[in-house]
């Protein structure tokens, strides 16, 4: 694994000519192609260095199609062993809303996997901070409007990635072997 925000690298250290060069790039492809499919619940990976070290090749029976389908089984092979993990967009969110409501607002984003970082009251308005996971609040709009009777708003900003909790990676993996079945 590379840093967060790296980007994906691939590289060629294969020693002694195991693997000729002109199947290094159908390696690199396949590689790539796994990249972009992902393991868990088919999600793209991201920040990650592939490494070629060795191979073998056969004179007459090699060609470019299996060393792109070896690159892919080796990579989707290690990424397995390698305890993979799945990210998730983390928004944060600024709730504006008549100080009445605001124990009920806090209860529902605690809800949502809400961290709340503060709140400052402005006036008869309370205005709530929090960080909380995207997925959750998509249809936020709808509960405010709920909560508040309408007299609420709230605004939305990209932060960061974090890891998904595991219980929720076998809840989206399992949503997402039921919908490829369908």
């Amino acid at each position: 694994p590379l840093p967060r925000g790296s980007g994906d690298e691939f590289a060629g250290r294969v020693v002694g000519g195991s693997v000729p060069k002109n199947y290094i790039p159908a390696v690199e492809k396949g590689v790539n192609e796994a990249v972009h499919e992902g393991i868990l619940a088919r999600y793209p990976v991201v920040d990650i260095k592939t490494t070629l070290y060795d191979g073998s090749f056969h004179p007459v029976d090699s060609s470019e199609i299996c060393f792109k389908i070896a690159g892919a089984g080796a990579f989707k092979k290690g990424l397995s062993e390698g305890q993979p993990v799945l990210l998730e967009p983390v928004v944060n969110i600024t709730v504006r809303a008549p100080e009445d409501y605001t124990g009920d607002i806090i209860g529902d984003l605690n809800t949502k996997r809400a961290r709340v970082q503060g709140m400052n009251p402005e006036g008869d308005v309370n205005i709530i901070e929090a960080q909380v996971p995207l997925a959750e609040v998509l249809r936020y709009a709808i509960d405010l409007k709920s909560i508040t009777q309408g007299r609420g708003s709230h605004r939305l900003k990209f932060s960061h990635y974090e890891e998904v909790p595991v219980h929720i990676i076998q809840k989206v993996m399992a949503e997402r072997q039921a919908a490829e079945k369908e």
